[in-house]
């Protein structure tokens, strides 16, 4: 059974009175959750709490003339509040927050995916223990409802794969590279300008934000629970203009794609670019939206597509969260769902067709060098393309290989790394079908 997003049961609320809820995190997304909380559309809910650093800088003129704006966040957590909204971040201080929450009575809403992939069947524990609700609805593709889809439009199938493009930050810079021929570190440098990369852009352009995200989809998708440091992160830094135009010549485009996937009693993921035919959903995906599809045994693909940041879209999550507890009734181990769950090792070894795009000094023999390479590993080539205009000192080619397992073509790789005409690092790459 698929997990729910809904983590504990709860008592029912019999009383007339709204929910009393307190911010933690005043940001964008925060300042987004108070104004629809201090409009007419959420009247089941009151808020009375705004926890912030420096907080004084964050008051604004639309909000309530009683609420509490506080640098105190034991002055929330001591408070009557009924539901603890942590939108803070990270896995410090949040971590120690939400159970603080939890055991003093307050049911959580959380925005935040790592605190989720790394401790969430814990906290799910805690929660059930304390008869308290932990939601986190908008951890992942923030404004698309993508986990209540799996949990309840879904609950008739039996899920084997998700997969999908989850990153915004990378989707708009693989986008921009792919229209205007930008060069990678020029991408990330006009997304950051843009507002649409951090600083420090690591977690997304890594792969441990989407990582995040994929460990929460498994779970509720997949009703499987594993430790987000076994899935494998590839980075999107190696990819180049050159590989838009060698893939537009295979009918595909490049994306960060996460999948995970139960087969034959494993549990595959990646969280890896890869090439996308053209008329799969996942490439025509542009800027920073957000797309997942769910695969079942019975309903077959299943597409949830949207905005997967900013403030309004992931706030919206957040109050149907809220709304949610607010109407909540019993559900005889629903908590039981996440707690009970089997816990994989992850692998990455999926069966696929592959891109291998190669940066060498050009000489007699080199094909030859890694048809021998490739062929010691049982592993046959599809397709070589070599464009015209390339400098030789730095020629790149693509050789595309029939569908092969991930290690095989790893091992192969490591063999040809060592042969001394390359000029660059292989690049290893997926192509879906």
């Amino acid at each position: 059974m698929a997990a729910s997003t809904n983590i504990a049961e709860s008592p029912v609320l019999t009383c007339c009175a709204p929910l009393k809820v307190a911010l933690a995190g005043f940001g964008t997304v925060g300042s987004a959750v108070a104004k629809i909380l201090c409009s007419s559309q959420a009247a089941k809910l009151e808020l009375t709490h705004v926890y912030n650093r420096d907080v004084a800088r964050k008051r604004v003129s639309w909000a309530p003339a009683k609420l509490c704006w506080t640098e105190r966040i034991d002055e929330v957590l001591e408070s009557d509040v009924d539901v603890f909204v942590e939108l803070v971040g990270g896995l410090k201080p949040a971590y120690d927050w939400v159970r603080s929450a939890l055991e003093r009575g307050k049911h959580v809403v959380t925005a935040n995916k790592q605190l989720i992939a790394h401790h969430g069947p814990e906290l799910a524990e805690l929660a059930h223990r304390c008869k308290r609700k932990l939601a986190f609805g908008a951890s992942v593709a923030g404004g698309v409802p993508v986990l209540d889809a799996l949990q309840e439009g879904l609950a008739g199938d039996r899920l084997f794969r998700v997969c999908g493009v989850l990153n915004g930050t990378c989707n708009y810079i693989l986008t921009k590279m792919e229209r205007e021929g930008t060069p990678f570190d020029q991408a990330l440098a006009e997304a950051q300008q843009a507002g649409f990369a951090e600083a420090d852009p690591t977690d997304d352009v890594d792969g441990f934000d989407a990582r995040a995200k994929l460990v929460i989809l498994s779970r509720v998708g997949l009703n499987a629970v594993i430790r987000p440091e076994e899935i494998l992160c590839d980075s999107i830094r190696s990819i180049g203009p050159v590989d838009f135009n060698y893939s537009r010549d295979l009918g595909c485009t490049v994306r960060q794609i996460s999948r995970a996937e139960l087969h034959e009693g494993r549990y595959l993921a990646a969280v890896q670019p890869a090439l996308v035919p053209l008329d799969n959903p996942l490439a025509e995906l542009v800027g920073g939206q957000n797309l997942v599809i769910s695969t079942g045994e019975f309903g077959g693909d299943t597409v949830f597509s949207g905005h997967g940041a900013g403030g309004n879209p992931t706030a919206v999550a957040v109050v149907s969260d809220l709304l949610g507890i607010a109407r909540l009734h019993p559900h005889n181990g629903q908590n039981g769902d996440w707690i009970a769950a089997p816990r994989y090792t992850a692998h990455a070894d999926f069966v696929t067709p592959w891109y291998l795009r190669f940066v060498v000094k050009d000489r007699p023999g080199i094909v030859a060098a890694l048809a021998h390479a490739l062929a010691k590993h049982d592993i046959n080539i599809d397709a070589l393309l070599q464009k015209p205009g390339y400098d030789k000192s730095a020629l790149p080619f693509v050789i595309t290989l029939e569908a092969c397992s991930a290690l095989k073509v790893n091992a192969a790789i490591e063999e040809i790394e060592q042969l001394d005409f390359l000029v660059q690092k292989p690049l290893t790459l997926p192509i879906l079908g």
